[in-house]
């Protein structure tokens, strides 16, 4: 799998932040609360677990950053709630 790289607001695979393959966009709430907004993966990477691995990125993240996630995009919020291991992050 290709490597995850950090951006602006995203983390993100391809070698151009502004059209990359796959990538997971979020917020930062009043509260300072990390929201995930968004998450797309290129139809070439499809089923090969990418969509996941950045859901693992952004909780990494938030725990370095000592930061809670609410995950407003669907997929992010259903892989969140079904990992035992992320429940202590979820707001």
């Amino acid at each position: 799998m290709a490597a995850v790289k950090k951006g602006d607001h995203k983390f993100y695979i391809g070698d151009d932040e502004q059209n990359p393959e796959a990538e997971i966009t979020f917020d930062t709430s009043d509260e300072g609360h990390i929201i995930i907004t968004h998450t797309k993966v290129s139809e070439e990477l499809r089923g090969q677990g990418v969509a996941g691995k950045l859901v693992d990125e952004v909780v990494k993240f938030a725990r370095r950053e000592e930061k809670k996630i609410k995950p407003a995009c669907s997929y992010a919020k259903n892989k969140m709630e079904r990992t035992p291991e992320y429940r202590d992050i979820l707001v």
